[in-house]
């Protein structure tokens, strides 16, 4: 399963700037990677870890702007089509259960 971070932060004076700064930080710290500039994602093997994701986010969100995450599963995340550019991870997108490199 993965988790999709979405999220809309003002950026407009110095302390804002530096609370987004913070909460890119702080997600990237608990496994999340970008996909987009304001899209992150990050893979759970559960329920149980994914609900634990989304209390530590909630332990660090900034006090202004917008934060939703989404949940799907690998088979939905893999039919992802990028229609303009790349998928540029080190991540191995597949809904497979074992890979063999």
């Amino acid at each position: 399963m993965r988790l999709i971070l979405f999220f809309d932060l003002p950026v407009e004076k110095s302390s804002q700037q530096k609370e987004y700064r913070k909460f890119v930080k702080n997600i990237k710290k608990i496994g999340f990677y970008m996909l987009q500039k304001s899209v992150y994602i990050k893979m759970s093997i559960d329920m149980q870890a994914i609900e634990s994701t989304i209390n530590k986010v909630k332990g660090f969100v900034p006090k202004e702007g917008d934060i939703s995450i989404l949940t799907i599963t690998e088979k939905q995340f893999a039919n992802i089509e990028f229609i303009l550019g790349n998928n540029s991870t080190d991540v191995i997108n597949g809904d497979e259960r074992i890979i063999e490199l």
